[in-house]
């Protein structure tokens, strides 16, 4: 239970933030932070410390306006502390991820009275390689080989040379950490793939620059914080490689994930495979034609003799097995011949994710060949490393190991990323389970034909539930749309987030009646695409020339259409998302306002949700239609048919709850302080016509309304 003493740490904190700050303490605030201290304090932990009660998660939604961030780090941080665990602060986004770092963790350091050390914790790939920029600096590649497969011969010129010799001295002289994203300047990717690795091509302790690592500095820092500040990507990928290897391991770790709704959507991404036929035989042929430079380099140790001597008769294999399966996917997509000249890609998606048994046999042997392929490298990669270890003898050199690791743990990083695709296309899926995806995509890259096998979980829920939910200490997941229909059933199927949890929609600080919502006698259905792209052009048209409007559209094509029917006088006041960098289109958004102007900003889906703009300077939103989804992608349709499969609506159990949420998102972008006031104007009769409608208006906040029947 959360004692005594832990709640009055949490409430002086609180009591000493808000007064220090002048703060206006608000009822949601103050009931997350109370939910957050009661999930986490009660949470039963065996004479190890390890936790047996299964209650240890609470999932909040809570809108704009409830203070978020100051109530999860003021009621999670005493008891991570004193439960001897971490903090783990996960964000989706970089601009949430600097205002916690950088506002909300320096002003909670300095007016709480916690004393607690917080870091920012970063992949590999985001810091320079010591070593790589050494042997920039010096010149030469690690081997003549790797430059190949990386692809960077061409950038050998001097603008690389000039860029290395900066951050070698910067990095020298202390004055940059190493860190990709605090460089002043942007970096080129193909520069960039020069001076970092991964985490296969890393050699850790081993390295001769390990004590200047710029990784290892962080990860440091990162064993002496409280707080760590994450993305949800590296935790999913810390999680895919086991966890822990990143981060510290789950089971000593608490989470906050804000903007938790975009999880499970990170999620599947990261169990994704992808295989690009072509682009393996390159590679593949690299690695036949570098056989001899390998043999040179390392044929005098006898084991990786024997396994350099058994890849030729492999890769004969696998080239012709790579081939007929081109040419398979060729004709199962209905492109016998290829793509036709009028198209640049062609995606075909196999019907309940099953394959042809002719494809799912060519799998089958691409399974085996790439795994004997990636245990031969793997070996290779083992004896490497162990050469670095001065207590090990191999009968290699240091700098025969040093020069060649990196391209061999590139090509087995490789060989494993095929092996994956081949062996989630090859299985069988189990009985009664939702699918998996599986699809092709052809395409021509660079001119030539490429056709890329694809393969991913329809959800993300059973990975979540048993490597997320089931090893952590506990978790609090939050944000301001989490629900979908005023309930958190979508959430839970999609994030595999059980019943047993806490759950609470947290009350808003925001009197939604300062808002009027309209239907006006405009709105017509979007089936009659010709009459409701008039009737967008005439409402625009009409709009007050002093007002500050955001426009919210369903397809670039729409919004282009629109903006070209537009008077000249309306098109003048028009500044299209696509037309314009973000930032910059909110700068003359802003500036506009103040000259009292009048602005109207043309936006796409990404501008319901991540736009900021209080007060005068956003007083109207007009959704063009309702967000619906078509799930016509491999894996939302996938998902569909499965659903379907099994008697149920897809339309209404995933469709209908989606565009819930997001109707809420677009809502959400005019009250954003509490004096903020103002017109939401929806040109879809649907809202009105169709039977989901009232489920829609319902699931919205209580603004006042004005609907034409």
């Amino acid at each position: 239970m959360l004692d005594n003493e832990l709640k009055a740490s949490i409430q002086t904190a609180y009591r000493q933030v808000v007064e220090e700050l002048s703060l206006t303490p608000r009822y949601g605030q103050r009931l997350m932070i109370a939910e957050i201290a009661r999930t986490l304090g009660d949470i039963e932990v065996d004479g190890e410390g390890k936790r047996v009660s299964d209650q240890h998660v609470c999932v909040l939604e809570a809108g704009t306006g409830t203070g978020k961030t100051l109530a999860y780090l003021i009621s999670a941080l005493p008891v991570a502390k004193a439960r001897g665990k971490r903090l783990i602060v996960s964000t989706a986004t970089v601009a949430l991820q600097e205002q916690v770092l950088n506002q909300d963790l320096p002003a909670l350091s300095r007016h709480s009275g916690l004393t607690f050390k917080y870091a920012l914790a970063k992949g590999r790939g985001r810091y320079v390689c010591v070593a790589r920029l050494d042997q920039a600096l010096e010149g030469v590649e690690p081997n003549p080989t790797h430059s190949l497969f990386e692809q960077s011969l061409a950038e050998q010129g001097s603008e690389f040379t000039v860029l290395a010799t900066d951050m070698a001295e910067a990095y020298g002289s202390g004055t940059w950490e190493g860190d990709r994203d605090n460089w002043p300047e942007s970096i080129d990717d193909s520069h960039w793939r020069r001076l970092t690795v991964d985490h296969r091509q890393c050699t850790g302790r081993r390295c001769g620059h390990f004590g200047a690592c710029a990784f290892f500095r962080s990860r440091r820092e990162l064993e002496n914080a409280d707080i760590i500040v994450a993305n949800h990507d590296l935790v999913l990928a810390d999680l895919a490689l086991g966890g822990g290897a990143i981060l510290p391991d789950p089971a000593e770790c608490i989470f906050v994930f804000d903007e938790g709704h975009h999880l499970p959507d990170k999620a599947l991404s990261h169990f994704a495979h992808r295989f690009a036929v072509n682009a393996c035989l390159r590679w593949l042929g690299t690695l036949k034609s570098s056989l001899g430079e390998l043999n040179t380099g390392l044929g005098g140790q006898p084991t990786i003799a024997r396994l350099l001597a058994g890849l030729p008769e492999l890769l004969r294999g696998l080239e012709p097995a790579l081939g007929d399966v081109f040419s398979l996917g060729h004709q199962l997509a209905g492109r016998d011949r290829g793509l036709t000249d009028d198209e640049s890609l062609h995606q075909f998606r196999f019907e309940k994710g099953q394959l042809p048994e002719a494809l799912r046999e060519q799998a089958s042997q691409l399974v085996t060949q790439f795994a004997t392929l990636s245990r031969a490298l793997e070996s290779i990669s083992d004896i490497l490393r162990e050469t670095l270890d001065p207590d090990k003898q191999t009968g290699l050199e240091r700098e025969q190991a040093e020069s060649w690791l990196p391209l061999v743990a590139l090509l087995h990083g490789r060989s494993l990323d095929a092996h994956a695709l081949w062996q989630s296309m090859s299985e069988q899926d189990p009985p009664n389970a939702a699918p998996s995806a599986r699809w092709v995509t052809l395409s021509r890259a660079g001119g030539e034909p490429e056709i890329e096998f694809s393969a991913s979980p329809v959800s993300a829920a059973h990975t979540l539930a048993k490597h997320l939910w089931g090893r952590c200490h506990g978790a609090v997941v939050t944000s301001a749309t989490l629900t979908a229909l005023g309930r958190f059933e979508r959430l839970q199927e999609r994030a595999g987030l059980a019943n047993r949890y806490r759950y609470q929609a947290l009350p808003s600080p925001f009197d939604y009646a300062n808002a009027v919502l309209r239907v006006p006698p405009e709105a017509v259905d979007p089936g009659d695409r010709d009459a409701h792209e008039r009737a967008i052009v005439t409402f625009v048209d009409s709009l007050d020339e002093r007002e500050a409007v955001l426009v919210l559209f369903s397809s670039r094509a729409q919004l282009r259409a629109v903006e070209k029917a537009l008077t000249e006088k309306a098109r003048e006041r028009v500044l299209a998302q696509d037309a314009l960098p973000k930032r910059e289109l909110i700068e003359r958004h802003r500036a506009a306002v103040d000259r009292r102007e009048g602005s109207i900003i043309f936006g796409l889906a990404s501008f319901a949700e991540g736009i900021d703009l209080p007060g005068h300077y956003l007083t109207h939103v007009v959704i063009t239609r309702l967000p619906f989804a078509v799930p016509d992608d491999p894996v939302g349709a996938t998902l569909a048919e499965w659903i379907e499969s099994q008697g149920g609506n897809p339309f209404m159990r995933i469709s209908v709850p989606d565009a819930s949420i997001k109707l809420v998102q677009a809502c959400g972008r005019l009250i954003r302080k509490e004096s903020d006031q103002g017109v939401i104007t929806l040109l879809d009769r649907r809202v009105i016509t169709r039977r989901y409608g009232q489920a829609l208006l319902d699931a919205l906040p209580p603004f006042r309304r004005e609907i034409s029947a």
